[in-house]
């Protein structure tokens, strides 16, 4: 269901609505409530805390070893020009520990274990927010994109030497492959870890602690908040691309200090222009893929326990940046993960999610599809041909399909059981889907197990954000952010 006006503060998205095409001008602000994107906006926000536990820095910019090209990866901007201003702080020489200390002492404010010993109902839904944001930048990480998204902090003509490598093999018939490589420079950047779906996700969580912050917003209820939230989060982002385009000839060809998805960029275009949503996912030539599925994810957790919120929360963002099955896609994985996060069972979960996709669509057909193959067969493992010659299509030019990732997600979940160490490894085995349905299925699963369901390995790889997708994000703790998402929530009434 389309969200709706909330006594006009807000206006929600309608999913019949028309709009216009982006060269026929720029679109009016909506009642006047939230004008268009200028260069100078800049809303407050919370700010997301940087890990401080010692572990090599996955985000030291490489440098020539050779006095070469410096990495052309997206630039870090100053702390005050980043994106929607809710970037990582810095702290002082020999005061980052103390920060460190003080952000988690706030953070586990009444989470954790009870007086009699035993670990309280906040405590247990600390741990699937964990594993939530721990299972996504796991599966982001299992996939092969992720070394290529995280070459991006390479310099570039390290790229540019692998591509040439790649038509060499092309032009000679060589079965000998080439992978993304550090050469002289310092290989950090393409150790595992993850990659843009988790920063995307960190993205949507600022708009979580954004409505959690008293500070901001504080006049309206919660739900208008959320949905406010959202929208000076992307109005924040779009209005560093609208200072883009003023030194560009186009907006297609602005460049920015980030990198995302082509829904993303055309959504952010279209807001640049004057556009508001539902025209700027409608208006989108990757309306149909599952970014707003990946940010659904971490939107779930403003809703533990209510899918029909969650799911009308994630369309309102969906909208930004998709239409059709892309917005169907982002309703089900956060109804999905709004029951996971409240303790539901895999089948209560996809069933959830299930009933947000409706029949005649083909993200339904495939879904429906999709989850009859994973009862037939006999592990997640075992599922992996069915998926791969039955619902992946091997058409178009890109994997990242909503009708196609979602399902598989769903289908991997059910077949495993919920299990995180079986459904990313088989969703990392569909190479066509590897940029996104891992992530999908280690959210889904890593919020049905929990923190612990993540093996220690994968946590310590995975925990800390590189910033290649978002620079602003970079040094970003996954754990931390846990803790501030669940103390954003309101306070449990009972044990």
């Amino acid at each position: 269901m389309p969200a709706t006006a909330d006594d006009g503060e807000i206006t929600g998205h309608t999913a019949t609505a028309k709009p216009a095409s982006p060269k026929s001008g720029p679109a009016t602000a909506d009642d006047g409530e939230i004008t268009r994107p200028t260069a100078t906006a800049k809303p407050a926000s919370p700010k997301i805390g940087r890990g401080t536990d010692p572990a090599p820095d996955p985000t030291a910019d490489p440098a020539a070893a050779d006095g070469g090209d410096p990495p052309q990866g997206p630039p870090a901007l100053d702390i005050d020009a980043r994106t929607g201003g809710a970037g990582v702080r810095h702290c002082p020489a020999g005061g980052e520990a103390e920060a460190g200390r003080a952000l988690r002492h706030t953070a586990h404010a009444g989470i954790g274990h009870s007086p009699a010993g035993g670990e309280t109902e906040a405590g247990r839904a600390l741990r699937r927010t964990e594993g939530l944001l721990l299972g996504l930048a796991a599966g982001d990480a299992a996939g092969w994109p992720a070394a290529r998204h995280r070459a991006a902090r390479m310099p570039e003509w390290t790229r540019r030497l692998t591509r040439e490598l790649d038509t060499f093999a092309e032009q000679n018939a060589t079965t000998t492959l080439p992978v993304p490589i550090a050469l002289n420079q310092p290989p950090e950047p393409l150790r595992l870890g993850p990659s843009d779906d988790a920063e995307w996700a960190a993205f949507a969580a600022e708009a979580v602690l954004r409505a959690g912050d008293d500070t901001v917003l504080g006049d309206l209820s919660r739900q208008r908040r959320m949905r406010a939230a959202i929208d000076l989060t992307w109005n924040a982002i779009a209005s560093e691309v609208a200072a883009a385009a003023e030194r560009a000839p186009e907006v297609e060809s602005a460049v920015l200090p980030l990198r995302a998805r082509i829904s993303v960029r055309a959504g952010l275009g279209n807001l640049a222009t004057g556009l508001r949503p539902p025209a700027t996912g409608h208006d989108n030539p990757h309306y149909f893929d599952d970014a707003a599925c990946i940010r659904a994810c971490v939107l779930a957790v403003a809703h533990p326990g209510d899918p029909r919120l969650a799911a009308e929360l994630a369309e309102f963002d969906a909208r930004y940046t998709q239409d059709g099955d892309g917005v169907h896609g982002a309703r089900a994985m956060a109804a999905a993960l709004s029951l996971a996060l409240a303790g539901a069972d895999t089948g209560t979960c996809v069933a959830a999610a299930l009933a947000e996709l409706p029949e005649a669509t083909e993200i339904g057909r495939n879904a429906r599809q999709a989850l009859a193959l994973a009862q037939i067969a006999e592990s997640a493992f075992a599922l992996v041909p069915l998926l791969e010659h039955q619902i992946v299509d091997h058409v178009y030019s890109y994997g990242i399909a909503a009708a196609e990732t979602v399902p598989v997600a769903l289908a991997l979940a059910t077949a495993s059981g919920g299990r995180i160490a079986e459904a990313v490894p088989a969703a990392a085995c569909l190479s066509r889907v590897a940029d996104s349905a891992p992530a999908l299925a280690g959210a889904l699963t890593g919020a049905l197990g929990g923190a612990a369901s993540i093996p220690a390995s994968w946590r310590d790889a995975c925990r800390t954000l590189s910033g290649c997708a978002l620079p602003r994000l970079t040094g970003t703790d996954l754990v931390e952010l846990a803790e501030l998402l669940e103390a954003t929530q309101p306070a449990a009434t009972g044990g």
